[in-house]
C-alpha cells in the first residue's frame, strides 16, 4: 500500500537544513516554498532559543511553525506569536541547583520564555573550553550565579557542558525523575556533549504532536528529519523519519539515511514522499 503524502514535515536546523556555512541550500529554500503551496505544514524543530533562531533565520523565511529550545516552545511563524511554553518550577530549579554544584558541574540556568537567552552560570575548577566558548559567545546575556543572592524564580531549562563521564546524566535524571534529560552535540566544538534538563514534558517530538493536535494533523501522515541525539524523540514520533549522512552512527542504525547537510538532504527525504519535488 502506498504511503500517503505528509500534511507535516519537520526538519531540525543545525546540521540538518543548515549547511556547515550555517546557510539553507537554494534547493532546500526551493522546496520549503513548493511545499506551503502544497498548503504540507512546515515545521523547524531545532534547541535553539527563539533569539538564537533569528541570528541565522530571516523573518520571511518559508516556515509555518517554529518549535524551538528542543520543545520548550511553539512559535506561530506567520503571527510571531509563542503559542505554548513551558518551564521548570522554581523549587526543582533551587533543588537542581545545589546538586550540580555538588557534583561540580559547569552549568547555565536559563530564564522562562521569551527570555530564555539569559542565563546564570556556575564554573567548577576544571578546565572545559566549551563552556568558556558558550559564555563568551552570550557574554552579554550572561551573569555569574551568588547563591546568596539567587532568589531562583522558575527557569526554561538548565544546560551542562559535560567535560567528563556521560554517567553523570544517567546520576541526573534518577535523582530528578520529573525532568526531561536531552543529550545534544555542542554546535560549538562539534563534539562535546550538552546535557539539556528541561520539564518532563518537553521534547522536539511533543512540540511537533502539539501541533499536529492545534492543526488536527494526523500522526501518519508527518515525515521527520534530524541529525542529532535531541532529534530522537523527533524521528519516533513521526510516521517516517531519515537521518542525514552526517549524523552519528547510532542514529544512522536506526533510521533510514539520506546525503549530508551540505548536499540538500532536507530536499532528498523530502522527494522520496512529495510528488512534483525533485532532488537536484
Amino acid at each position: 500500500m502506498k504511503e500517503p503524502v505528509p500534511k507535516l514535515i519537520a526538519t531540525d536546523l543545525d546540521g540538518t537544513l543548515l549547511n556547515d556555512e550555517q546557510q539553507t541550500s537554494l534547493r532546500d529554500y526551493k522546496t520549503l516554498r513548493l511545499l506551503g503551496d502544497m498548503d504540507i505544514t512546515r515545521v523547524i524543530a531545532t534547541g535553539r532559543s527563539t533569539y538564537s533562531f533569528h541570528k541565522v533565520i530571516p523573518e520571511d523565511f518559508p516556515i509555518d511553525f517554529l518549535v524551538f529550545s528542543s520543545g520548550a516552545g511553539i512559535y506561530d511563524w506567520k503571527t510571531k506569536k509563542i503559542l505554548h511554553s513551558y518551564y521548570i518550577n522554581s523549587k526543582l530549579v533551587n533543588d537542581l541547583v545545589r546538586r550540580l554544584i555538588e557534583l561540580e558541574a559547569d552549568f547555565m540556568v536559563h530564564e522562562i520564555i521569551p527570555d530564555n537567552h539569559k542565563f546564570v552560570y556556575h564554573k567548577s575548577s576544571h578546565s572545559n573550553p566549551d563552556f568558556e566558548r558558550r559564555l563568551q559567545l552570550y557574554s552579554d546575556h550572561a551573569e555569574p550565579l551568588d547563591l546568596s543572592t539567587e532568589n531562583f524564580n522558575h527557569a526554561c531549562q538548565i544546560l551542562i557542558v559535560i567535560s567528563g563521564e556521560l554517567d553523570f546524566m544517567q546520576k541526573v535524571s534518577d535523582e530528578f525523575p520529573d525532568t526531561k534529560i536531552i543529550r545534544a552535540t555542542s554546535p560549538l566544538d562539534k563534539q562535546t556533549v550538552w546535557m539539556e534538563i528541561f520539564p518532563h514534558t518537553v521534547s522536539k517530538g511533543k512540540g511537533v504532536a502539539w501541533i499536529c493536535d492545534h492543526l488536527g494533523i494526523d500522526h501518519n501522515k508527518t515525515l521527520s528529519i534530524g541529525n542529532d541525539y535531541n532529534d530522537l524523540d523527533l524521528l519516533r514520533y513521526a510516521k517516517t523519519s531519515y537521518v542525514v549522512s552526517n549524523s552519528p552512527a547510532e542514529l544512522k542504525a536506526m533510521h533510514p539515511v539520506v546525503t549530508d547537510n551540505n548536499h540538500s538532504a532536507f530536499t532528498e527525504a523530502v522527494a522520496k514522499h512529495v510528488p512534483g519535488i525533485f532532488e537536484a
